[in-house]
């Protein structure tokens, strides 16, 4: 870690950093504005025409970065391809083109205002109708022009000549001071592995680490210190569940993207997880019920431990009955015993053994169905009545782990002293860095939050050496779309895969 940049951070000063963000006049701030938002330096309502027809429609429901890019390079969409906005190609003109015998005459500020109101470029043809004509004002105008003068220069924060500045939240103490220590190691072993080879497209890696503390408040501050001090270009394995409930929309109001297991990762576009929620693989542990146990579609019962799991447990009941299952309303555990030939499980460890101890006082042996992630560190103490009626679901299982992979693993644990133990948070580490690194290499030098998160969903069948290929998609945030089964035998415990990863079915 480069003691200068933690130095900075933990000061909270953030001049030595900002000075490399290209550095916008008022007017130039004001055209950036407009250019993203659609928004009048005089916060007066803008409207834009459209169409053959000149319908007319606020400014801000299509802003010229909704097409063009934050990059202003111009983005494909439904067979149109809006131009690129770089000032030095549109000031230089285009010469003439055989193909369809227009000509394309340098651009200056009087014609690409005549473009940008009108629909008209410099030689008087016709833009596509595609294109939105803007009402301006004079100074709305100029400011639009100045910022697309700058357009070009303009980097995403984080971005540097010869550095790509990542992010992530660690607690230093408290229940996750050890596994924030792991991921801190694989996160810094892997990039130093990466800056070893050159770094990404000719920038070293660097990793900005702020500690969450313990609650919400402290969670907020640190985020916005990687935000706004540092200038991260994006976050990568963070933990800090206390921040759950808002992560999705601070991340979403600066633009930046996110490569790693959050809580509740699947609800923002801006949060790539590597592997499946937990909602995901309890579906897997649900087609198992059915088709392998033959439970009957009445026969699941969604019981959760704890308040804060209960959004997640009726997430749960929805998607089972997606799936043609009839589960009935979810119920709070709270010591008592509850009904239900399987029973499927949200919560914690120590709940998870208090109910298996409920139902035997009550002389029930349901099937129990349950993440390993959360409830896996109960087994080891269940009594032997609960053999092979046990199932867990793992995103993952060593008959994934190729000769590769397991090479990576040993390497890894080797060089940073790290427990094989604790092999399932380092997997989900160094896949969330893998990921990272592949959309990193293929967006090129030209790096951008818009196109990181663009490359990101259109990642398939990675190779991890460590889990099933992982992949994103639009509307696709999860890696994995479903989960291996593990049937647990006592005493012991010894676990034995009876239902290999396959995709969840997923509904109409």
């Amino acid at each position: 870690m480069n003691t200068a940049r933690l130095l900075c951070l933990a000061l909270g000063l953030s001049c030595c950093v900002q000075a490399l963000a290209l550095d916008l006049t008022a007017h130039e701030q004001a055209g950036k504005r407009l250019y993203r938002e659609g928004v009048s330096s005089s916060d007066a309502q803008l409207l834009a025409r459209v169409g053959a027809s000149d319908m007319r429609v606020p400014a801000s429901v299509l802003p010229c970065a909704s097409c063009h890019g934050n990059d202003g390079r111009g983005r494909a969409e439904g067979g149109v391809r809006p131009s690129s906005l770089d000032w030095q190609r549109l000031a230089q003109g285009q010469g003439a083109r055989q193909s369809n015998g227009r000509s394309y005459p340098a651009y200056t500020d009087n014609s690409l205002a005549r473009a940008i109101q009108h629909g008209l470029d410099p030689a008087g043809n016709r833009l596509d109708p595609a294109m939105p004509r803007f009402e301006l004002t004079l100074a709305d105008q100029r400011n639009l022009t100045a910022y697309l003068k700058r357009l070009a220069d303009e980097r995403d924060p984080g971005v540097e000549e010869g550095v790509l500045r990542l992010g992530t939240l660690l607690p230093a103490s408290g229940p996750l001071a050890e596994a924030g220590h792991v991921v801190r190691a694989v996160l810094e072993d892997g990039m130093a592995q990466l800056n070893q080879q050159g770094g990404i497209h000719g920038r070293r890696l660097e990793l900005v680490i702020a500690d969450p503390g313990s609650d919400l408040a402290s969670a907020e501050h640190a985020l916005q210190q990687l935000l706004e001090q540092a200038r991260i270009f994006a976050l990568i394995s963070p933990l800090a569940p206390m921040l759950d409930p808002r992560l999705a929309l601070l991340l979403e109001q600066h633009g930046v993207p996110l490569v790693g297991s959050t809580p509740r990762g699947g609800g923002s576009a801006q949060i790539f997880d590597p592997l499946p929620g937990i909602a995901t693989q309890l579906l897997s542990l649900a087609v198992h019920a059915r088709d392998t146990l033959g439970l009957a579609p009445d026969g699941l019962r969604v019981v959760y431990a704890g308040d804060d799991q209960a959004t997640l447990a009726e997430q749960v009941r929805e998607r089972l009955q997606q799936q043609g299952w009839a589960p009935g309303p979810i119920e709070a555990f709270t010591g008592q015993a509850v009904q239900g030939q399987g029973i499927v499980f949200v919560g914690r460890a120590q709940a998870f053994a208090e109910l298996a101890t409920a139902l035997q006082a009550a002389d029930r042996n349901p099937y129990l169905f349950a993440t390993s992630s959360q409830v896996a560190g109960a087994v080891v103490s269940l009594p032997v009545q609960w053999s092979q009626r046990v199932f867990l679901a793992y995103p993952f299982v060593p008959a994934d782990w190729t000769e590769q992979g397991m090479a990576t693993l040993a390497g890894l644990q080797q060089r940073q002293g790290l427990d094989p133990r604790q092999a399932s948070l380092q997997v989900n580490t160094l896949c969330a860095l893998r990921l990272l690194g592949e959309a990193l290499k293929q967006i090129g030098r030209d790096a951008s939050r818009e196109r990181l998160v663009a490359a990101l969903e259109g990642l398939h069948d990675v190779d991890t050496g460590l889990t099933p290929p992982l992949g994103f998609g639009p509307g696709q945030r999860q890696g994995l779309a479903g989960a291996h089964v593990v049937a647990v035998a006592l005493p012991g415990p010894r676990f034995t895969a009876v239902a290999p990863y396959r995709p969840v079915p997923v509904s109409p």
